[in-house]
């Protein structure tokens, strides 16, 4: 693959010969068989694929659409980008930004963002302005910002982002060499379901949709805003999805279906992930797993090919794998050892 996802799918991109690149090597991330969570659905083997997104630069799906946001802020004259997040955008966002010799401002719900995200938006020169308040609310400081300083708007509302997301889809059919009969996906902000869709419609490829909501941030599902959401998958604790009509038109168009899972239910997903598949995601991408064993116990679990794509490297949230009990025993040091 060349180096980073614009020069592979430029062709399909809205970039010319003038468009600065830039990028970290992004993209071309693993589609690994999932035999034991096929097992765990009553699924037969080879049936289940997971994405992992967490194998990008900054360790999530965001750095697919910031290559291409950050380059064509970079190509308009601006002389900085801004957002607002749960932590993975401002992540992406301030490692594209230091790329590119940009300054980039971030706005964050105070006490609200996942440990190592936030050490990634710090480390990499981030101006950080925190939020009394939740990411909706951060969102509409950052679009006023955005409008008032002249700074390019990198949330999944910049068009560029879904440009950039989509080439996700393009990798799935290139990597299975057809197209699956099902994309589980977690949902949040939405701008991830709709730029997946965007990628298999224009490949001519027609997967059903299952977008999957935390049960305390699922606005998709009730067909309302969320004035206050909650849920330990900080990346999807989202009450007022940008992309909304995007998701509700990747759900519709494709036959599939928008759900919810409980905290323990993608604490349960994110364990046996770990344990099992030896792949380590944070929380909110468990939730496309969560949701596929949800409907195998219901008896509903689709038929066919099916990936579930997994967001963000678990590193990302370490707060939540401290719940977990490691199995350890103390030993002197130079003592016999049992095992």
């Amino acid at each position: 693959m060349k180096s980073g996802l614009i020069q592979c799918w430029r062709d399909r991109l809205p970039v010319t010969a003038s468009t600065p690149i830039i990028t970290l090597g992004e993209g071309n991330t693993p589609l690994v068989q999932a035999d034991r969570v096929a097992k765990a659905a009553g699924l037969p083997p080879g049936s289940v694929f997971l994405k992992v997104e967490g194998a990008n630069p900054t360790g999530s799906f965001k750095d697919r659409g910031m290559t291409l946001a950050i380059s064509k802020a970079l190509e308009s004259g601006a002389t900085g980008v801004l957002c607002a997040s749960t932590g993975n955008t401002s992540a992406s966002a301030a490692a594209y930004a230091a790329r590119a010799g940009l300054r980039c401002v971030v706005f964050l719900p105070k006490g609200k963002v996942a440990a190592g995200k936030l050490a990634q938006a710090v480390m990499h020169g981030a101006e950080i302005v925190e939020v009394a308040g939740n990411f909706d609310q951060a969102l509409v400081m950052a679009n006023e910002a955005a409008k008032s300083k002249g700074f390019a708007l990198v949330n999944s509302s910049n068009p560029f982002r879904i440009e950039g997301q989509k080439t996700a889809a393009f990798e799935i059919l290139a990597q299975l060499g057809r197209a699956p009969d099902n994309h589980f996906i977690p949902v949040g902000n939405a701008g991830n379901i709709t730029a997946y869709w965007r990628g298999y419609r224009q490949a001519g490829a027609t997967p059903r949709m299952f977008g999957w909501q935390a049960a305390g941030a699922a606005p998709l599902v009730s067909g309302k805003p969320v004035a206050s959401p909650a849920t330990l998958a900080t990346a999807i604790r989202i009450g007022r999805p940008v992309s909304w009509a995007g998701a509700i038109a990747a759900r519709d168009e494709s036959g599939g279906m928008i759900g919810k899972v409980s905290d323990a239910e993608i604490l349960a997903a994110y364990a046996l992930l770990a344990r099992t598949e030896g792949v380590f995601c944070e929380p909110s991408s468990a939730a496309s797993v969560a949701g596929l064993l949800k409907l195998a116990r219901l008896g509903k679990a689709p038929a066919g090919t099916t990936v579930c794509v997994l967001t963000g490297n678990g590193l990302k949230d370490p707060g939540i794998a401290a719940r977990f009990k490691p199995k350890m025993r103390r030993m002197k040091a130079g003592g016999a050892i049992k095992l």
